[in-house]
This record gives C-alpha cells, sequence and structure tokens, in this order.
C-alpha cells in the first residue's frame, strides 16, 4: 500500500466524460488499497474566461478580487470530480486551498506557498480510507484571510507541496502526454521517452522552454525529496496495472538513476528577445546602471555578453529578454539613458535559445565544443552563449530553430 497524491491537468478534466475518466483512475488506485488524495486544476478554458471577465470588469481590477474569481474555476471541478466518485460507491470529499489550509504569501496572482497542514487528510486516510479531491492553484494567506492564486501552473506545484505534507509515496501528474522527451516530439519525430531523469535535469528542461512542469514543482519537489511521476491521463484506466510502472517519466535524484547519459535532451524557446547596448562607458558601475532599472520593472533578464573594450573607454553591451518584455525594456533603457551613457540600442526579437542539458556534462570535456562544431557545419551563427555546470545554451536566429534541434539532438545519439 502506498501514500499517492494523483493530479490533472485542464485537459484532463475539460468535460464530464473526461472527469469521469479521471475518477476511474482515482478508483484504479483506491481499490488498490492505496491512500489517495487528488488534485484537479480547473476545466480546459475556463481559468481564461475567467480572467477574460476579470478584464472586461475593469482593466485596472484589484488583484485580490481577481483572485477571488479566477480560484473558482478549480473549486467547480474539486466539487464535480468528487460527485462523481461518490457515485462510483468511494467516499470522497472536495477541499478548497483555505480548508486545509494552503497558507501562502500575500502575493496575489503569484503567491507563494509558505505551509500546508496535512494532518486533516493524513486522519481521514487512516481512519476512513477518505479520497481528499483538492483545488490546486489556490491557498489563502493568513493575516487577510485572502484567497490567493499561485501563477499559470500553480496546480503542479500545488500538487508537490501537498505530497510533501503528507509524506506521499510520489506524485502523479497526470496530463496530455506520456512523459518526458529528449525534446520536443513534433520537431524530432524520432524524440525518446525518458524512463528517468533527475531534479536538476528537468528543473533546467522547465526553465528552458519545456512546458511539461511548472518550475517551482521541481523546485518543490527536489527540496522536499518528493519523486514526480509524468504520465498520460489519456491510458485507459482498465489497461493499466496498479501494482506495476506504467508509462511515464519518473523524475527523481541523481542518485536514483543507475545510468546517466552525458546529455539528457534538448530544449528550446523561441520566447526570446535581444538587446545590445552600443558605446557604453566601460568604467565599474555600468552594469548596474543598466540591470537595476530593468530589475525594478520585474524584467528577467538571461543571456550577457560583454565586448572587450579596445580603447578601455567604451564597450557594448548584449542580453535576452522574454519577448514578451522587449518593448517595455526598451522604455526602461530609454528612461535610464542619462545615467547609463549609451549610444544606441539595436535589438531583435526573431531569434531563439536552444539548450543542451546533461548531468554528465560535469565530467566530460568538449561537450559544448562538437555542439558549436556541429552548428558551424549547418552555417548556423551563434549570437551568445551561456553555460552552467549542467547546460549550456546558444542564441542563434529563429528560422534555424529546428535544424540546430535536429542537428544536436542526433549529434549527442538521443534518437537512437
Amino acid at each position: 500500500m502506498a501514500r499517492l497524491v494523483m493530479k490533472f491537468g485542464g485537459t484532463s478534466v475539460a468535460d464530464i466524460d473526461r472527469i469521469r475518466n479521471v475518477a476511474h483512475h482515482v478508483k484504479r488506485e483506491v481499490d488498490a488499497g492505496h491512500e489517495v488524495a487528488v488534485v484537479v486544476s480547473a476545466m480546459a478554458g475556463k481559468t481564461n474566461e475567467l480572467v477574460a471577465w476579470c478584464r472586461a470588469a475593469s482593466p485596472m481590477h484589484d488583484a485580490r478580487e481577481y483572485d477571488a474569481v479566477v480560484a473558482a474555476g478549480e473549486q467547480v471541478t474539486s466539487g464535480l470530480l468528487a460527485i462523481t466518485l461518490e457515485g462510483m460507491g468511494i467516499d470522497a470529499r472536495s477541499w478548497q486551498g483555505w480548508q486545509l489550509p494552503i497558507l501562502t504569501s500575500d502575493a496575489h496572482a503569484s503567491a507563494r506557498i509558505l505551509d500546508i497542514n496535512g494532518a486533516e487528510l493524513i486522519k481521514r486516510f487512516k481512519e476512513r480510507k477518505q479520497v481528499a479531491v483538492i483545488s490546486g492553484f489556490q491557498g489563502i494567506h493568513k493575516d487577510t484571510g485572502r484567497i490567493t492564486t499561485l501563477g499559470r501552473g500553480g496546480s503542479d506545484t500545488s500538487a508537490v507541496a501537498i505530497a510533501a505534507a503528507i509524506q506521499a509515496d510520489r506524485c502523479d501528474i497526470y496530463t496530455d502526454v506520456d512523459g518526458v522527451y529528449t525534446t520536443d516530439p513534433r520537431v524530432v519525430p524520432r524524440a525518446r521517452r525518458m524512463d528517468k531523469i533527475a531534479f536538476e535535469e528537468m528543473l533546467e528542461f522547465a526553465s528552458l522552454g519545456a512546458k511539461v512542469l511548472q518550475v517551482r514543482s521541481v523546485e518543490l519537489g527536489m527540496v522536499h525529496k518528493v519523486k514526480i511521476f509524468v504520465r498520460s491521463s489519456f491510458d485507459k484506466p482498465e489497461d493499466i496495472d496498479p501494482h506495476g510502472t506504467p508509462p511515464g517519466t519518473l523524475i527523481c535524484d541523481e542518485e536514483d538513476i543507475v545510468e546517466q547519459q552525458v546529455v539528457t535532451g534538448i530544449a528550446f524557446s523561441k520566447d526570446e528577445a535581444q538587446i545590445s547596448v552600443r558605446h557604453v562607458p566601460d568604467r565599474p558601475g555600468i552594469a548596474a546602471a543598466i540591470f537595476g532599472p530593468l530589475a525594478e520593472a520585474s524584467i528577467n533578464v538571461d543571456m550577457i555578453v560583454q565586448n572587450v573594450s579596445a580603447d578601455n573607454a567604451t564597450t557594448d553591451l548584449t542580453f535576452t529578454v522574454p519577448a514578451s518584455d522587449y518593448q517595455r525594456s526598451l522604455d526602461v533603457l530609454g528612461k535610464s539613458k542619462s545615467a547609463i551613457g549609451f549610444d544606441r540600442i539595436d535589438g531583435a526579437t526573431d531569434v531563439a535559445k536552444v539548450s543542451v542539458i546533461g548531468i554528465g556534462m560535469r565530467s566530460h570535456a568538449g561537450v559544448a565544443a562538437d555542439a558549436f562544431k556541429a552548428l558551424a557545419g549547418r552555417n548556423i551563427n551563434i549570437r551568445a552563449i551561456t553555460t552552467s555546470e549542467i547546460k549550456f545554451s546558444v542564441l542563434i536566429d529563429a528560422a534555424y530553430t529546428e535544424l540546430a534541434v535536429r542537428t544536436l539532438h542526433s549529434l549527442y545519439g538521443l534518437d537512437k
């Protein structure tokens, strides 16, 4: 017998038929003797509809009231799933974030989980074998008593945090794909589903463009040692052995992976913009003058390249920001021109970031050099490079994204 958290996203609960399918997945685990908590998202499209209503009511709406509205989507799903489970003869109860409670910060629309009280859930597991159906994405700020939400993809974070709070053996993330692949199968049809991936690698995948899991959920899993299993909700419940290992990807500690490849996978993101600040004074403090105002505007800067100053007088600084923040970044820098002292700003939005990820790179030299040679062989120009211990990223023209991904995927033998 195990204690499981099962999380189902919006496409998995998109209508009553799919909610009934989810209920059969839950029943399978209950019948196998497992203790089960379920975390659900809003039905597909409902959160977007609720957000649109808020904007229609007032473009400058109060974030506290926004949270009160958008949290309603998960409340509906949890109630419907509990009703469906009860109709199958399973003791189930729905829980909202404030009922557990899930305590969060007061950063409305992007709150962070501070604490979860799982005592009542554990008590009901032991006394009644009751299934808890919990609304994801939401919590409560203790001091104000106001409902908060965790940001897009927050139900993943809710699920992993609840798994940690109730000491679950595993957190199963049911989604519309059957695991984590070496790269996007739509770009490389021969991409392979990985049986296991280390937390650190998944953290890089999530932050570099892979949409399978929210970054914060992976962080929580790594900190609290919660094993996360990504699997498909569209597999037929009756075809799955609850005591076996179904298709999917286990996200776990590096020590749990016996054979580690040098390169695990290739991630890419087209949501990038490049900004070059030309002829800035080459003196201490100039980087702070550029990046300080951007940080104050909550603009995330990624790749940074500074040219060597030939005359010890001026230099160029090139960096990337999310494409959605491109114009705002130009506006912020424009207002700071007198403090920075630059000559002009050049920019481009037709760029993409391609990243090579793998824990094995820690102990293998020449991995990046092989990639640069292979890209050069395809006449793909590299605009910028950034590295960490287990990954490196290159900025290239967006038109060459798919060619670059396919080239690197083959180079490291990931399609074999």
